[in-house]
């Protein structure tokens, strides 16, 4: 190998390991109070979000979790033809909460939200789901707290809820329930976090 293709390989390498970019999760997403120390916004946003909605932190952080792991501008993977032929991408789903196209300009619409509201805000995308979810609860009785509950609902939509769409697919309710049990775990770490208080 070349001296400049050695160093370029080295270039990039180092760049792709750097602070990244305007998207990046927290580390440790395991861990609740590390997510809110590093991002403060954060909170503020799930705390508006619970006194708004009635959604609690616990399940919006699970949720988010699930649906990007906290990557702000997070996308469906491409489909492709023939393995190599891009054909866009698997849903229009974007951002933190990984609203869809309709379900969000139906948000926008019914919220009275201008065009400044975006799936990539923390703020937007949490009051997005403590909507979403309110509704859930209003149409399908689904308590708020009920993580493993709400994310059916929320990745199938309330009308595949309705129709149980979701007992034919056993990897989802394999996800769902992986939801609840990190909505657990968040909230008894959120009990003693000082970035909660």
């Amino acid at each position: 190998m070349s001296k400049w293709l050695r160093a370029m390989v080295i270039l990039a390498l180092v760049a792709s390991c750097g602070g990244g970019g305007p998207g990046q999760a927290p580390r440790n997403l395991d861990n609740a109070c590390s997510i809110l120390e590093q991002r403060p916004t954060y909170y503020r946003a799930f705390r508006a979000t619970e006194r708004k909605w009635g959604v609690p932190v616990h399940v919006q952080m699970a949720t988010i979790y699930q649906e990007s792991k906290f990557i702000s501008d997070a996308r469906t993977p491409l489909r492709f033809k023939l393995g190599v032929i891009p054909m866009g991408r698997q849903s229009s789903a974007f951002g933190y909460s990984q609203a869809l196209d309709g379900t969000w300009d139906e948000y926008l619409e019914d919220q009275n939200k201008g065009p400044r509201t975006r799936r990539d805000d923390i703020r937007d995308a949490t009051d997005f789901m403590g909507w979403y979810m309110n509704d859930t609860k209003e149409q399908l009785g689904i308590p708020l707290w009920d993580a493993r509950r709400q994310y059916l609902a929320y990745h199938e939509g309330r009308t595949g809820y309705r129709r149980g769409s979701y007992n034919a697919k056993s990897w989802l309710m394999r996800v769902a329930a992986e939801v609840g049990e990190r909505s657990r775990v968040y909230q008894a770490q959120l009990a003693n976090c000082r970035a909660a208080r």
